[in-house]
């Protein structure tokens, strides 16, 4: 009986400590700065076409006692390209109401003041001021540009793996935003507090125009 006592008690502490970990830790963290002056550039190539049919914004937050899922189900966006990654540039616009977490009274919650405040920044954006080769955890460029959110604007560089086809531009990436750098700083229950890192997931499968 000790002995069965004594393997549910490590059991336990496993799972008390898996569901606790920190989904952000090994994830590339975004180095933040001051926003870049957005040039305006004539790219003389292909347009390709980022939807919700054909892409995915997703995110993960967390806290002491777990994390949770969420997406935005509302954004338009266009990767111009000029037959290198290297000069093109990719822009996209999110509905920040469109945001849905994985339990529905955290989606309300994150539309409030609190988070988001959706009524009062109905958008967020972002546009690429530089990509180069290379990246780290083996993504094939790093991508920099000018990040909206919660009004305000800075510029964030993150690792993307990119590959494009005659139909159809791909960009994959996943990293880390500090959420109190866009002044999202609701710290949460004081037994229970929110994590400033945020992880970021980038699925997009942009069509040709």
């Amino acid at each position: 009986m000790i002995r069965k006592g004594v393997v549910i008690t490590i059991l336990s502490g496993l799972m008390f400590l898996i569901a606790c970990s920190d989904p952000a830790a090994d994830q590339s963290k975004a180095v933040t700065g001051e926003a870049a002056k957005v040039t305006p550039q004539n790219v003389a190539g292909q347009k390709f076409l980022i939807t919700p049919q054909n892409s995915k914004v997703e995110f993960v937050g967390s806290k002491v006692t777990g994390s949770h899922n969420g997406s935005f189900g509302a954004f338009t966006g266009q990767i111009d390209y000029a037959g290198d990654p290297l000069k093109s540039r990719v822009n996209i616009t999110i509905d920040t109401n469109s945001i849905k977490a994985d339990d529905p009274k955290l989606t309300e919650r994150l539309k409030t003041a609190d988070f988001f405040d959706v009524a009062k920044f109905p958008q967020a954006s972002f546009v690429s001021t530089e990509i180069k080769p290379g990246g780290e955890r083996g993504a094939t460029h790093t991508v920099t540009g000018n990040l909206t959110m919660h009004g305000v604007t800075k510029a964030i560089t993150f690792p993307a793996t990119i590959t494009v086809t005659p139909e159809a531009a791909t960009v994959d990436s996943s990293f880390s935003i500090n959420r109190k750098d866009f002044g999202i700083n609701y710290a949460g229950a004081t037994d229970n507090l929110i994590r400033d890192e945020v992880v970021l997931k980038l699925n997009i499968r942009a069509t040709k125009a």
